[in-house]
């Protein structure tokens, strides 16, 4: 059975709600982007604000399995990772909506795109090489959490990967929001009121080519 990530509830003062408009309902909140973008910490605002249930994909991988994501890896290697990602991803996608903060590779994978632009809204979280760096290097747990990808250092491995999965981002996602500089709430106040206009014409997307090996 999937378990939602309660949202915190007490508060000093009372937050005011946001109410999301029409053409929210029945969509998923997607929340995509490099590590140390906010994804879990805008998603867990954003959940109480509008009162939807939150899930962080990866944390649902590892209550599924009961392996944390670094012994995944290491066991079977990042297809074997990728393979129950997708697998965990397209059942949070048949749940009613929620605010979903997605792993940062989620977008690799052409299926998992297109689940996510027909079962939500994507809102794409944009944190450039260096204030990525910045973050990672103060967030341990999440250091210790996530296996390298790369052979390379944080740095390089961080520029590396940002190159190959921008595209990616750019094309599963509807919205994006530019994380530097700015508070998670802030963040989170600038993703409510993007998912809150209304849709423009469709466009066909152009689909990204393949990440470079």
């Amino acid at each position: 059975m999937l378990m939602t990530q309660p949202t915190e509830s007490s508060e000093r003062r009372p937050t005011k709600s946001w109410r999301l408009p029409a053409h929210c309902e029945g969509k998923h909140i997607y929340l995509t982007g490099y590590r140390g973008s906010g994804k879990s910490s805008v998603g867990r605002i954003l959940a109480k604000r509008t009162g939807l249930p939150w899930i962080d994909l990866d944390d649902e991988i590892e209550r599924e399995t009961g392996r944390a994501i670094r012994e995944i890896f290491a066991d079977g290697g990042e297809s074997t990772f990728r393979d129950i990602e997708q697998q965990s991803l397209r059942r949070v996608s048949e749940l009613p909506p929620h605010v979903v903060s997605l792993g940062g590779g989620a977008v690799l994978r052409p299926a998992n795109r297109q689940r996510i632009r027909d079962t939500g809204i994507c809102v794409w979280l944009h944190v450039d090489a260096r204030t990525a760096l910045r973050r990672l290097g103060r967030d341990r747990s999440t250091s210790s959490r996530r296996p390298a990808l790369t052979n390379l250092p944080l740095k390089g491995e961080i520029e590396t990967l940002l190159a190959q999965r921008e595209p990616l981002y750019r094309e599963a996602a509807n919205h994006r929001i530019e994380t530097r500089s700015q508070r998670v709430t802030a963040i989170a106040r600038q993703v409510f009121e993007a998912i809150s206009q209304p849709a423009g014409p469709k466009r066909p997307r152009r689909p990204a080519g393949p990440p470079p090996s």
